[in-house]
């Protein structure tokens, strides 16, 4: 088995650290590996374990300990060997070699070989995926949701998952420790939980921008109006320019979907002139006074043939 070297994987030369020390290297390494940050990078995920690994060992000083005894057998002694080089690390192989050909790899006392032992990383179980529907304000606002999950054995298992603001359709949540352990000896795995994001009545996403619908009636759109348009987490006050038309946009900056430097996308209000299923006789003969009194033809610009 492959010996990991916490401290480097923490960032440091040797096995001289400090408590206060390790703790400030484990927030930076986790900050820069940390899921949220690489997404579902498969590299920077195995990085992240170790991370933690060899925090919980270091963080501990009786794990500590034993670890530093082994680390001196695996990595000190080495780096020694590395250092002094030439005859003196010869001798020391051969040494070596030869002691084990007579009496069997016994180097360490038998304290020291269970000590070491106790610290080699257990083997880890399956890693578990599953999914999880969410409305787009939930993503926007971030949520505590439960979720319930079979284990191995078929019980029902309730978890409690924190849906953090601003996650996107199909991001995944990391649950360390919670997935499968199918032997004793093992570690659990751990479980991924696929964000999938409901489509919206009122909203559309795109990228970091939110898409909504502006209604209007036919004389705000000839004269100009002011309006209120709901956004996401606010209700917004637009201006209707006169003779505006259908499908034209008016941008509201920093009112969109959050994105994870803090920064927001834009709303993007799409206008569209509605008019009332039923009209009185006095609105219709009003219209009709707007027919004779105005000469826009809208079909102008398009190849087809007006109905008289």
């Amino acid at each position: 088995m492959i010996f990991k070297d916490y401290y480097k994987i923490l960032g440091f030369e040797d096995n001289n650290a400090t408590q206060e020390q390790i703790k400030i290297a484990y927030r930076e390494q986790a900050k820069k590996y940390h899921p949220d940050v690489n997404g579902t990078n498969r590299n920077t995920e195995e990085r992240f374990k170790d991370i933690n690994e060899a925090y919980r060992t270091l963080s501990n000083d009786s794990s500590k300990k034993k670890y530093d005894r082994a680390w001196k057998i695996n990595i000190g002694r080495r780096r020694n060997r590395e250092k002094y080089g030439g005859k003196g690390a010869k001798s020391e192989n051969v040494k070596d070699n030869l002691f084990g050909m007579l009496f069997g790899n016994i180097s360490l006392g038998k304290k020291e070989k269970d000590e070491e032992e106790d610290i080699k990383p257990r083997k880890k179980g399956e890693d578990v995926d599953t999914e999880i529907e969410i409305s787009l304000e939930e993503a926007f606002f971030g949520k505590i949701k439960k979720i319930s999950l079979r284990t191995v054995k078929g019980d029902l298992k309730t978890l409690t998952v924190k849906i953090p603001e601003g996650i996107r359709n199909n991001e995944k949540i990391r649950l360390i420790g919670q997935g499968k352990k199918n032997k004793k000896d093992e570690k659990p795995g751990d479980l991924f939980i696929k964000v999938k994001v409901k489509p919206n009545e009122r909203f559309v996403l795109k990228g970091y921008d939110i898409y909504t619908k502006a209604y209007i009636t036919p004389w705000e759109a000839a004269l100009g109006a002011k309006i209120k348009v709901k956004g996401i987490d606010d209700t917004e006050t637009i201006e209707v320019k006169s003779c505006t038309s259908t499908g034209e946009q008016i941008v509201l900056e920093n009112k969109g979907f959050r994105e994870k430097s803090g920064k927001r996308g834009r709303l993007i209000c799409e206008i569209a002139i509605m008019l009332p299923s039923v009209i009185s006789e006095e609105e219709e003969k009003i219209y009709k006074e707007l027919k004779k009194e105005s000469n826009y033809n809208p079909r102008k610009t398009v190849d087809t043939v007006d109905i008289l």
